[in-house]
């Protein structure tokens, strides 16, 4: 249709130029992450604050918000690397594969402890773990994980039983029908898990630690570089001022100290999946005992 006002035609070509590009630079700053399967997520507060850290820290203005539809970690990381992925970023421990498939962030936010476990157990087998101070003798339980787990494979590589499933609700279910022995979740999760589970009747193995070498990063969509970078940039801004170590003895400090983690018996495993890259050599990123 002709337009015989020039000056309302002019007028709607400003509003639409205008209105364009911004719409674009909306959709470029927001961050989309995953929705778990889990009832009462034991890391989504904490990981969207250090999110949230990592924006301030980098002075730019991304905006966090969540999938609507509920993934397993695998489906995430087969997302992630499409051409037009639904998330922009999820937070999983890093292995070889993931690494070269997605965008890492080297910056282990967990501090290393989502290789550190407790086992979850039954409460009516509270000391199960009474007596158990060698890997031969772990591997005479058996333990429950998600399929799609790194530590499935840990586990199994340190000579370990393993029974799995793909519902991570499934397994607290049975677990308390005792399908299987034992649950081993992270110091970052235990208690979490324990609590939004409560009608099951499980208890925190209060003997052993299960330890091995981890991290828990970021990764971002191969799409999303400059994100990436962004984040990659708060994060050891965080560091360095000493903001993320304050945000995670914030979430964290009181449930370390009530689990006791200098008085359980420790049994060390490998991990294989553990890659080259990994930062150890910054000793400031993880934690010890004593902290």
């Amino acid at each position: 249709m002709l337009c015989i006002v020039r000056p309302l035609c002019l007028l709607g070509f400003f509003v639409l130029v205008l209105i364009l590009p911004g719409s674009a630079s909306a959709e470029s700053n927001l961050i989309r992450y995953p929705k778990h399967q889990a009832k009462s997520d034991p890391q989504l507060a904490y990981m969207l604050d250090v999110l949230k850290l990592a924006i301030d820290e980098s002075h730019t203005r991304y905006q966090p918000v969540s999938a609507t539809a509920t993934m397993v970690q695998s489906r995430e990381i087969l997302d992630l690397q499409q051409p037009k992925p639904t998330l922009d970023i999820i937070w999983v421990m890093t292995s070889p594969t993931r690494e070269q498939e997605l965008l890492p962030i080297r910056i282990p936010v967990d501090r290393g402890l989502i290789g550190w476990r407790i086992p979850l157990v039954s409460a009516r087998h509270i000391d199960l773990f009474k007596g158990i101070k060698t890997l031969a003798e772990l591997a005479a339980l058996t333990a429950g994980q998600m399929h799609d787990w790194p530590d499935t494979t840990i586990l199994r590589s340190n000579g370990l039983n393993v029974l799995t499933t793909d519902q991570y609700e499934g397994l607290f279910n049975m677990l308390s029908i005792d399908r299987f022995d034992y649950f081993p979740r992270s110091l970052i999760e235990i208690s979490n898990e324990l609590e939004s589970h409560r009608a099951l009747q499980l208890a925190i193995d209060p003997h052993v630690l299960i330890r091995y070498p981890a991290a828990f990063y970021f990764f971002v969509s191969p799409q999303r570089p400059k994100l990436a970078a962004d984040l990659e940039n708060g994060l050891i801004a965080a560091e360095k001022d000493g903001k993320l170590k304050a945000l995670f003895e914030h979430h964290f400090a009181a449930t370390l100290k009530q689990l006791d983690v200098a008085n359980r018996t420790v049994i060390d495993l490998k991990n294989p999946l553990l890659p080259a890259s990994a930062p150890l050599q910054h000793k400031e990123y993880w934690f010890e005992v004593g902290e």
